[in-house]
């Protein structure tokens, strides 16, 4: 009897240490601080772009065009999606991100991540990521999501488009209705 008993706590705690340990690898898979996030759009290139480095201003746009010139090697053609998500920072405001991601046999791997300064620097109440459609994967390059923030929190939203048209050139603007 003693024995039997010795057994079921042995299992019992092994059992507690087993779902411990799963729910700090579950805890640690996406930050809290994350509260909206699309992947969507599409992307491929010849292995030769360079990935988006910077956010783009108002009057400029980022391509990831390659600007190298010379004896490259061609490489393996890429391609992949965009992940656009907010970031909720201590004072309660978001940070909004865009990540150009790869997809590969081994699984997706992070191109680059740029900062929106457009939408950062507003210091918004992030209400809501929406992309354009929500069936899958499209089979045109470029993206097109819906930023909805808040700059007084007791003001309605106002929707700000993110657009990657197929040359990879970004615009960041207040969407118009």
């Amino acid at each position: 009897m003693a024995m039997r008993q010795a057994f079921m706590t042995a299992f019992l705690v092994a059992g507690w240490v087993i779902a411990a340990e799963a729910q700090t690898v579950h805890d640690d898979i996406l930050p809290a601080s994350i509260i909206f996030a699309t992947s969507t759009g599409y992307w491929e290139d010849d292995g030769n772009s360079l990935p988006v480095e910077r956010a783009p201003t108002t009057t400029q746009s980022v391509s990831t065009q390659n600007v190298s010139g010379g004896d490259a090697k061609p490489q393996q053609r890429r391609h992949g999606y965009y992940k656009l998500f907010a970031v909720r920072q201590s004072d309660k405001t978001s940070k909004v991100y865009l990540q150009q991601i790869a997809q590969s046999d081994a699984g997706p791997a992070i191109i680059s991540t740029v900062e929106l300064q457009e939408i950062s620097d507003l210091k918004p109440y992030v209400t809501d990521i929406r992309p354009e459609n929500s069936s899958g994967i499209i089979k045109e390059p470029g993206l097109f999501a819906t930023v909805y923030v808040k700059i007084d929190p007791s003001a309605e939203s106002d929707g700000w488009t993110v657009l990657i048209d197929e040359f990879g050139d970004i615009t960041v603007e207040k969407a118009t209705n």
